[in-house]
């Protein structure tokens, strides 16, 4: 056999191991067979991804409705091919999409459509507002306002009765229209005189038998036993039932109008507390025809006893735009209206206790009947007696039907104002708190005036003492009671201030947020409490592909700054559904 000479031996090994090292620098550099082509890239920014193993991040590949991979700049490039779309975030921050933990997502849209009362500084200001409505609408037609808290105006009505505006005024302006007036807590309405005509409420010596009794309600009269036009919780119904039923094109137009404000603020799924028939049969045909496009956690409105037991034949639906298996139940009224339950009278109306709007013995077979049928239970509770009441009525239940292997996940909503002593029930029942920050912004001014100091300090609002028990707490606006803005809502979280930036150091600070429980409470903890933990609420490969990047780092700049975070971009499932240039 000829030997070759040295010095082609000497090229031969000198091209081999070019060929190794270019080969080696080519598969690394070229995604491998098994590294499937991103549809979207983000790169430069930072992400706080809410995984406790790997909680920040610079980069994300999506594929198609689902994260892909989630790393550094220079890992992402393996997962970058000739149809992948590049996005730049660099200075900006993302999160994984803000989850809505309570709000009434119809009532959103609707509240952008009737009369707008939240800004109002004073009643003489919302008749003025009533009045030119009624000039430019038909007569006849009926005028729908929402909004007005009589505890926020910068001075009384001239003319009240227990605190809130008697209808005179607006009556006056209003003789040929029915004007219903909702208040921003939506338990309680305003109806001026033609309204009340229609469902036949006058005075007391004329009035059916001489008295109406209501349960779990009241109509608000003066000394004489007339109505001040105040229908206060479950006596709303008897004027809201004479409102004309929504339109088609009406409902259509507040879904589009309240799935806009959702993709704009950042929220790409929305707990919807208390769907009835119509509301479920609307959210089921958006969904076939492909224009939900937000993801709608229904609770079923625990009142309709037909629609309950229509659901249990049926069982929970899980699905990754519409999921009913929650019920909706209502302990209480709100503490602005002085509907919600205590265990001590009102402090600023003496032998006034609230309302409890809902029999204990139906919230519990409601409870029984959703450990036997799968479904999770959702209860308004706002003051302490109820919650320590809704509290009972879980752990009976929860004791008499002991089976481990069920996670039933029950919630409490609102939770504002707790009995000391109730607090750490939350974690050893594994019931999970959904409150809502910025009613501390917006009503710890004046919920001193209903409660008192003592009350105030040692029970109302307490996010994070509930949270040193180890339960996750939800965060919400409770929308249209509150605008719908997580930015204002962390604000609140982190502050506990108003959002005009008082007190100094804040309502009860030692109740803070950290900044990691806030952001935890708008995401991972929001799907949690919807079991959707595994598919959404954080960001790591898997899951669904659920996302915002806002335009500064509210993890890490001054306080005073939170609220001027801007929304950039909103993606749900992979696609981007809002988008805006700074």
């Amino acid at each position: 056999m000829k030997c070759l000479p040295k010095k082609s031996l000497k090229h031969i090994k000198f091209n081999l191991l070019f060929f190794v090292l270019w080969t080696c620098l080519i598969t690394a550099c070229t995604p491998s067979k098994n590294i499937e082509e991103a549809t979207i890239v983000f790169k430069g920014g930072t992400i706080y991804t809410q995984e406790a193993e790997n909680p920040i991040a610079e980069a994300l590949a999506i594929k198609d409705s689902l994260i892909l991979f989630v790393g550094s700049d220079e890992e992402v490039e393996a997962y970058i091919g000739p149809l992948t779309q590049m996005i730049d975030f660099s200075g900006k921050i993302m999160t994984p999409g803000w989850i809505e933990g309570h709000g009434h997502f119809m009532g959103l849209g609707y509240n952008l459509l009737n009369l707008d009362l939240s800004a109002a500084k004073n009643y003489d200001e919302i008749v003025e507002k009533v009045r030119l409505t009624a000039a430019n609408t038909k007569s006849g037609q009926w005028i729908i306002g929402n909004g007005w808290h009589q505890s926020k105006w910068e001075e009384p009505a001239k003319n009240s009765f227990n605190g809130f505006p008697l209808h005179d005024l607006l009556s006056a302006v209003t003789p040929d229209h029915p004007v219903v007036l909702f208040h921003a807590s939506g338990h309680a309405l305003l109806a001026n005189a033609k309204a009340m005509e229609i469902a036949k409420i006058g005075p007391l010596n004329r009035e059916l038998n001489g008295y109406r009794k209501i349960s779990g309600g009241e109509i608000i009269r003066d000394e004489k036993g007339h109505p001040t036009g105040i229908f206060n919780e479950n006596a709303m119904g008897l004027i809201s039932q004479y409102i004309p039923e929504r339109s088609e094109e009406r409902n259509l137009q507040a879904f589009n109008l309240a799935q806009a404000t959702c993709h704009k603020n950042g929220i790409t799924s929305f707990h919807d507390a208390g769907i009835g028939k119509s509301n479920m049969a609307f959210y089921q045909k958006m969904k076939s025809d492909g224009s939900l496009k937000t993801r709608i956690y229904a609770m079923l409105d625990g009142s309709d006893k037909e629609l309950l037991q229509d659901w249990y034949q049926k069982g929970p639906l899980i699905d990754p735009w519409l999921t009913v298996r929650s019920i909706k139940l209502m302990a209480d009224g709100a503490l602005g209206s002085k509907g919600a339950w205590l265990l001590e009278e009102y402090s600023d109306q003496a032998g006034h206790y609230g309302h409890e709007t809902m029999p204990m013995e139906e919230i519990y077979q409601t409870v029984e009947d959703g450990l036997q049928f799968g479904f999770q239970i959702a209860t308004h509770a706002i003051g302490d007696k109820a919650n320590q009441e809704v509290l009972n009525q879980y752990q009976k239940a929860l004791e008499k039907i002991n089976t481990p292997s069920v996670d039933p996940r029950f919630r409490i909503e609102h939770v504002q104002h707790l009995h000391p002593k109730d607090i750490p029930r939350f974690a050893q029942l594994g019931v999970i708190p959904s409150m809502q920050a910025i009613h501390l912004s917006s009503d710890r001014p004046w919920a001193m005036d209903r409660l008192g100091k003592k009350r105030i300090i040692e029970g109302a609002y307490m996010w994070q003492s509930l949270l040193a028990t180890g339960i996750p707490v939800i965060n919400g606006t409770d929308v249209p009671v509150e605008p719908l803005s997580p930015i204002a809502n962390f604000y609140a979280s982190v502050t506990r201030k108003t959002l005009d930036g008082k007190p100094e150091t804040g309502y009860e600070p030692a109740q803070k947020m950290t900044r990691d429980q806030a952001l935890k409470s708008y995401t991972l903890s929001p799907a949690f409490g919807a079991f959707e933990e595994k598919i959404k609420g954080s960001i790591t490969s898997g899951k669904l592909a659920d996302l915002v990047i806002l335009n500064q780092d509210l993890m890490k700049i001054d306080e005073n700054q939170i609220l001027n975070t801007k929304v950039l971009m909103t993606i749900i499932g992979g696609d981007i559904v809002y988008q805006i240039e700074e």
